[in-house]
């Protein structure tokens, strides 16, 4: 998002408000006075330009993609309300039965794949998700839901899920389409790299946005756009205000979009996990007394799902397994203080229990989790969400925040808001690349790019800290590390190679 260029569309210098052009030698003042300016702002502003520009120019197009598909994400979550409202609600009646004779007909009229969970109707109203692993035409990370009425027993239909939140299919297609493309492990360092990017694009515009209004010391100038400006200075006017606005939100993006990327996101998890700040897991082993009962019986006709009166015996010892039924342990869930909306997770071994947690993602957050044992009902392992450490809370709430799940509605418009001033913000920036251009020649051209050497005006006492700085987030946000080295190389190559054409032209002269 290119902002603070220097040459008015006629190509003339810039008006006296924009202070510090690093491509206008300092010729006023002794020595002394020069040395001084240059250990303050105006030392540090030609390479925060540079930054600015150059990422703007060459990390928009992924920026633009991402807010893109992020505005489309954001909308999905009404859209799915109302084109799947069958398979979704059902009119409110006076007694649900119970939650096997639900999973029965489910499986009924879906035997393929297996029972990997079940999610009881959260309110009056909704349906019984029953969710079907390994079934065959679903991707093996998604599952198939079967949508039960649980006041009269009917199926109202089967679609695919994905996900804590229960996406369905398009707001899964869209999903996909934000992060990666469609395009699998390969497509994730598009977002990965806008992510890596976006607040390090933000932080240098609102500075350079700051220190470019820093004489006008009224409110109004800094953040709201000037209307009685023409050409570039209006174009930069809506850009500089509009990106203060949206900076705030753009940096949280950015930094809760990197908490689950390929390689940043790894870093972030083994820094937490460090830190003793790793997201609690319930255990699902069960005592070794019990691993052999229970957890391989079904109902009959469908042996992955326990405690539903199956009659197949364990393979080991010829006995009958034991399973206190799906029943027992949702009354146990609820004893145990675990509201909806809660998930119901299957043993998937003879040695492990169901695993009861709630999935609200909304506030307030409802993330409490236990574990229980197939043969005899007892919890035998308990997480809650209140003795989280904070590092896993702000990560929850984070993401909860990013994907739209946190404040429902209002969370959604904020983020339609919020693409849709990222969107403005970088088409204002290339219109003011192309508004830079010389006018003069015919030739079709773009603005001129912000000159070399701009590191060399930053005092040694500031660039040291700032290299550190570099090499650490580098370390940590690998793809904008990779990305900015990337850069340094091209740079460094084109300008040598520029140096070398100038000198041929010294030596005729």
């Amino acid at each position: 998002m290119p902002t603070e260029q220097r040459l008015a569309p006629n190509g003339a210098p810039d008006s006296p408000d924009s202070p510090d052009t690093p491509d206008s030698p300092d010729t006023t003042g002794s020595g002394e006075e020069r040395a001084v300016r240059r250990t303050g702002w105006s030392a540090l502003r030609p390479l925060v330009l540079r930054l600015h520009f150059y990422a703007g120019v060459l990390i928009a197009p992924f920026l633009l993609v991402a807010a893109v598909t992020g505005l489309l994400y954001a909308g999905s979550f009404q859209a799915e309300k109302v084109l799947y409202a069958h398979e979704l609600s059902v009119p409110a009646g006076k007694t649900e039965r119970p939650l096997s004779q639900q999973v029965a007909v489910a499986r009924k009229a879906h035997p393929e794949g297996k029972v990997a969970a079940v999610r009881p109707a959260p309110r009056p109203g909704d349906t019984t998700r029953v969710l079907l692993s390994d079934v065959p035409g679903v991707s093996a990370d998604h599952q198939l839901a079967v949508f039960v009425d649980p006041y009269t027993g009917n199926v109202r239909g089967a679609l695919e899920t994905y996900g804590s939140t229960g996406a369905l299919p398009l707001r899964t297609w869209l999903d996909a389409l934000h992060r990666d493309l469609h395009l699998g492990e390969t497509g994730r360092l598009y977002s990965e790299l806008a992510a890596s990017w976006l607040w390090v694009v933000a932080g240098g515009g609102v500075a350079l946005w700051i220190g470019r209004k820093r004489r006008n010391r009224k409110l109004r100038a800094l953040a709201l756009p000037d209307r009685t400006a023409t050409g570039r200075r209006r174009t930069l006017s809506w850009h500089g205000a509009v990106g203060l606005w949206a900076a705030a939100g753009l940096v949280f993006l950015s930094a809760t979009g990197l908490t689950w990327s390929a390689y940043a996101g790894a870093n972030i998890g083994e820094l937490r996990e460090s830190l003793g700040q790793a997201t609690p897991t319930v255990s699902t082993a069960v005592a070794e007394q019990h691993a052999g009962h229970g957890g391989t019986s079904g109902i009959p006709g469908m042996p992955d799902m326990p405690g539903m009166g199956g009659s197949k015996g364990n393979r080991s010892s010829g006995s009958a397994p034991s399973d206190v039924g799906i029943d027992k342990v949702l009354r146990t869930a609820r004893a145990q203080g675990l509201g909806n909306p809660v998930e119901i997770g299957l043993p998937t071994d003879q040695g492990t229990a169901y695993v009861v947690k709630q999935v609200q993602r909304s506030w307030p957050e409802k993330q409490d989790a236990l574990a229980v044992d197939p043969a005899t009902g007892e919890v035998t392992d308990v997480s809650r969400f209140a003795d989280y450490p904070v590092l896993a809370k702000l990560t929850r709430y984070g993401i909860d925040l990013h994907t739209g799940t946190l404040f429902g509605l209002a969370n959604q418009v904020a983020l339609a808001a919020l693409a849709l001033a990222l969107i403005s913000l970088i088409l204002w920036g290339y219109r003011m690349w192309w508004q830079r251009r010389p006018t003069r020649d015919r030739t079709l051209s773009f603005g001129r790019p912000i000159p070399r050497g701009a590191w060399r005006q930053v005092p040694l006492p500031v660039l040291l800290p700032l290299a550190l700085a570099g090499g650490v987030v580098g370390w940590l946000v690998p793809l904008l590390g990779i990305s900015l080295i990337a850069f340094l190389a091209v740079d460094i190559a084109l300008g040598a190679l520029s140096r070398r054409r100038r000198v041929p032209a010294t030596a005729v002269d």
